[in-house]
């Protein structure tokens, strides 16, 4: 069943904080923000996007270091300060031609479950909150930005043939 789900995705989309990165937000003396993220996650959403699999960054923050990495890896589809992420979806969902099965999404806490909503395959990250995770068609073994990112990537390139490594 969530391989099959997941053979039919042509969108991913993916919360930041706690999700790509562990959930901490480290703030120097300077007031700079610090974020860490997985590396092979990033290989994971560039290995999606040679694929033809889009990705989108949903956050609930506004951080330019996000913008920064969503660059770094070729994710041109990226909202910050999104309060109601439910819109977002819709909106972008609309504007791709997609169904909501062709939709994945990716989730750690509550705001998250409005994206799981208008999505096929819901995936709750091993350290969502409890509720995420009951919302959830599946949670991943690996915790928020700590591969569990690179997890989904595989998961849907397998199903849908197309992890050639």
């Amino acid at each position: 069943m969530i391989r099959e789900k997941a053979s039919k995705i042509k969108l991913l989309l993916l919360d930041v904080d706690g999700v790509l990165t562990d959930g901490k937000i480290t703030i120097t003396d300077a007031g700079e923000e610090i974020k860490t993220f997985d590396v092979k996650d990033g290989f994971g959403i560039k290995a999606l996007l040679a694929a033809g699999i889009e990705v989108a960054l949903i956050t609930g923050r506004t951080s330019q270091i996000v913008q920064y990495r969503a660059d770094e890896l070729g994710i041109n589809k990226v909202y910050q300060g999104i309060t109601d992420k439910k819109s977002v979806c819709k909106q972008l969902i609309k504007d791709m031609g997609l169904a909501r099965h062709e939709v994945c999404s990716v989730g750690d806490d509550l705001p998250d479950m409005t994206m799981f909503s208008e999505s096929g395959l819901r995936i709750a990250v091993a350290d969502a909150t409890k509720e995420v995770c009951e919302s959830a068609d599946l949670t991943t073994k690996n915790k928020g930005g700590h591969g569990a990112v690179r997890e989904v990537c595989e998961l849907l390139l397998k199903s849908q043939k197309k992890w050639d490594m």
